[in-house]
C-alpha cells in the first residue's frame, strides 16, 4: 500500500489532467510521477503548443517586446514602449508581447493605435494576470516554457524594456539561443539604458574576463532612441533576411483550427 505521503498512480494521473491551469508548471516540475501521469502532462504540453500554433501561425513576422508588467502609464518607460510599439507596427511587423499590463500593454497599444497587428502570449498564474485590451489576438498558455518558446519562435527581433526576473530570463534565453546558433542572428535591442546600465556593464565585463566572446557583445544594441532602434531592426532583420511587403498573407484553413488575420495588411514576409 502506498504511504500517506506518496500519491498513487491513478491519483497522480487524475491530478495531471484536472489540475488548474495556473498550477500546470508546478505539477510538471515537482519531480517524477507515474508513467500515466507523465504521459498526461505530455499531452497537456502538446495541447499548449498546438493552441499556440493555431493562433499564431498566420500573424506574420513579429518583433517581440519584453518588459515589466508593473510599470504604470505615467512612467517614462511606458511612453517609450508605446512609441516603440507604434514604430514597429509602421515598419510592417506584428508586435508580440506577453499580453499583460505594463510595458506589454504599452507596446500592444502603440501598435493598435496606428492600425498595426498586436498579439499576446499570456500565461495562467496563481495571481491573475489579465490580458490587456489592445490585442488583436491573445493565446493563454499553461506552461512558462511553452510561452517563452512561442514568443521567440515567431520573431525576427527582440526589444527589451525595463523589467524584472522574467524579463531577464527572456533576454538571456534569446541571447543564448542566438549565441549557440539555435536561432538566427536576430537583433536584440535594449531600451531604457539608465535602468539597464549595470547589466550592460556586467555583460561587457563577462567579455573582458573571457566568459563570453567579444563578438557576443555585437548581439545586443543598447539605445533610448526609437529612430535608432528601428534603423537597427531594419538593417539587421528586414534587410539581412530579405523581408518584403506583401498585399496578402498566406491562406489559412479554418477546418484545421487555424486563424487568419483578415483585413490586416499589407504586411511583410
Amino acid at each position: 500500500m502506498p504511504s500517506d505521503s506518496t500519491q498513487s498512480a491513478p491519483d497522480a494521473a487524475v491530478a495531471a489532467v484536472v489540475t488548474p491551469p495556473e498550477r500546470a508548471d508546478e505539477i510538471f516540475l515537482e519531480g517524477p510521477n507515474s508513467r500515466v501521469a507523465e504521459f498526461c502532462t505530455l499531452l497537456r504540453v502538446m495541447r499548449d503548443f498546438l493552441r499556440g500554433y493555431r493562433a499564431l501561425h498566420f500573424v506574420g513576422p513579429c518583433v517581440t517586446v519584453f518588459g515589466s508588467a508593473r510599470i504604470k502609464p505615467h512612467d517614462p518607460h511606458y511612453e517609450l514602449a508605446l512609441k516603440m510599439g507604434a514604430a514597429i507596427a509602421r515598419l510592417g511587423f506584428t508586435v508580440m508581447t506577453g499580453g499583460g499590463p505594463g510595458i506589454m500593454e504599452a507596446a500592444n497599444r502603440g501598435a493598435k493605435e496606428v492600425g498595426g497587428r498586436s498579439v499576446g502570449c499570456n500565461i495562467e498564474l496563481p495571481f491573475e494576470q489579465s490580458s490587456n485590451v489592445y490585442l488583436d489576438r491573445c493565446v493563454r498558455l499553461h506552461y512558462f516554457f511553452v510561452r517563452k518558446a512561442l514568443l521567440i519562435k515567431y520573431s525576427y527581433a527582440f526589444v527589451v524594456m525595463p523589467g524584472g526576473v522574467g524579463t531577464l530570463d527572456e533576454l538571456f534565453e534569446a541571447l543564448a539561443l542566438i549565441q549557440n546558433g539555435k536561432i538566427k542572428n536576430f537583433p536584440i535591442v535594449i531600451m531604457g539604458t539608465d535602468y539597464w546600465r549595470h547589466l550592460i556593464d556586467f555583460i561587457q565585463e563577462m567579455a573582458q574576463r573571457g566568459k563570453i566572446s567579444s563578438a557576443d557583445l555585437e548581439l545586443i544594441y543598447a539605445t533610448d532612441s526609437v529612430e535608432e532602434a528601428i534603423a537597427h531592426i531594419r538593417s539587421k532583420a528586414i534587410e539581412r533576411f530579405g523581408l518584403k511587403r506583401v498585399a496578402h498573407m498566406r491562406r489559412h484553413f479554418p477546418w484545421l483550427g487555424e486563424r487568419g488575420f483578415p483585413g490586416k495588411g499589407p504586411d511583410i514576409c
